[in-house]
């Protein structure tokens, strides 16, 4: 059911600001309680009572200066991960006897891991043992909190001054479908998207749902993309082919995959990938030897327009490898292709602008100076369907279609925070 009225919108907003200092407040306490520890209850509860005070009153005068559209200011954020690391640091050091060195190194290695870019990574460590070595020696009996606390607050400071180009930016809270073009707004209505999401969303939408779509392309018309740097006519009839009639042809993928990345990989698929049945590439080529399936499931609204999902997934057991939901629209007199894969009450979005190829090929790339192309991670009120919406500008994607020697071929590159990490190479045959 759809809510509207501004009366509705800001008791949902108050309900939120209450919400975030409760929070904001359990926060505090856990911090004061931890730094406080060991000095007798007098001392825990007045540590407790304080660090709740200072925790809500940031909170509060971090959303009043807050602007529309904009995260809160860097220095709460701080405040508010220091306060988080604090009780972690103590109860680490109560468990194990672990000394002040041995905690500022871990409290610097999982934020330099949660700050995911890889000099970040790199750097954690290095602030936390530096941080956990100056307190030990200037504060004999330096309480493990603060340790942590400490290390949070370096690492966060030094980071900002060191990495100053945002790779996430809050691009809009609450925002209706039509301010926000670049985003495919639909999302998954449960914990597991899977190859039947798209029948799903026919029965939400109230739409004819047609499974494996015969003689159906991913986009309606590479005519749609026209503009100001992209010609259609200039793309080869068996790319042209092979976008307007996607289910003619067979895909074989060879992933190439950085060492670098194959840990966390390994990691993230098993955790989130397939238990959420989305985003689960393959690994290496044994992999797609098993064989992959590739169909198109179309949606024919009652307005008449349809929603393109195309599925890939593993022969012999369905499981998905990626579920995208492609859509294409103009701009500015410029077409752009936007592909949503579809998360619990989400959705990640590659918006992507065309470009020529020599030889009759076509690149999709989100890497431009035009204002539309990017990644976009959405958030979908499912009462309100408003969005908010954040840009990944720290990945970046680039599709090439081409021939060689005749024959299609299709190059996927992938790049995190400026740095390759995948390649899905693919071969196009004909049924």
């Amino acid at each position: 059911m759809r809510h509207d009225g501004h009366g509705y919108i800001r008791r949902v907003a108050e309900t939120k600001r209450q919400g975030s200092w409760v929070v904001a407040g359990v926060i505090g306490a856990a911090a004061g309680a931890s730094l406080a520890a060991g000095r007798g209850p007098a001392v825990l509860a007045a540590g407790a009572v304080a660090g709740a005070v200072v925790m809500v009153a940031a909170d509060v005068v971090a959303r009043a200066r807050q602007r529309p559209n904009e995260i809160p200011a860097l220095w709460s954020r701080i405040l508010a991960g220091a306060a988080l690391a604090a009780p972690l640091g103590w109860a680490f050091a109560a468990v194990t006897g672990a000394g002040p060195v041995v905690v500022g190194l871990l409290a610097g290695l999982l934020t330099g891991l949660l700050g995911i870019r890889p000099y970040k990574v790199l750097l954690g460590p290095v602030v936390g043992l530096a941080v956990g070595w100056a307190m030990s020696a200037l504060w004999p009996g330096v309480p493990a909190a603060a340790v942590a606390f400490a290390v949070v607050v370096a690492f966060r400071g030094l980071s900002a001054l060191l990495f100053r180009e945002p790779q996430v930016r809050l691009l809009a809270e609450r925002a209706g479908a039509g301010d926000l073009p670049f985003v495919v707004p639909l999302a998954a209505r449960t914990g597991y998207v899977g190859t039947g999401y798209v029948r799903e969303l026919a029965q939400a939408l109230g739409g004819e749902y047609t499974a494996a779509a015969s003689d159906v392309g991913i986009v309606a018309s590479l005519d749609e993309l026209a503009g100001p740097g992209f010609d259609p006519a200039g793309v080869d009839p068996l790319v042209r082919e092979f976008y307007e009639h996607t289910t003619r042809f067979r895909l074989d993928i060879v992933p190439e995959w950085r060492l670098w990345v194959r840990p966390g990989y390994l990691l993230y698929r098993h955790l989130v990938a397939r238990p959420l049945g989305q985003a689960n590439v393959p690994m290496n080529q044994r992999e797609t030897q098993r064989g992959v399936v590739s169909r198109v499931d179309t949606i024919t609204r009652p307005d008449g327009g349809v929603v393109r999902g195309w599925i890939r997934a593993h022969a012999d057991t369905d499981e998905p490898i990626y579920v995208g939901i492609y859509t294409t629209y103009r701009r500015a007199g410029q077409g752009y292709v936007s592909v949503g894969f579809p998360l619990p009450q989400a959705s990640f979005t590659a918006t992507l602008a065309p470009l020529p190829r020599p030889g009759g090929g076509l690149v999709l790339t989100s890497r431009s100076d035009l204002d539309q192309p990017g990644h976009y991670l959405t958030y979908i009120d499912a009462d309100t369907e408003e969005l908010t919406s954040v840009a990944v500008d720290g990945f970046a994607e680039q599709l090439d279609v081409y021939l060689s020697d005749g024959r299609l071929r299709a190059d996927h590159a992938f790049r995190v925070f400026g740095l390759p990490f995948l390649v899905l190479r693919y071969r196009i045959e004909r049924k």
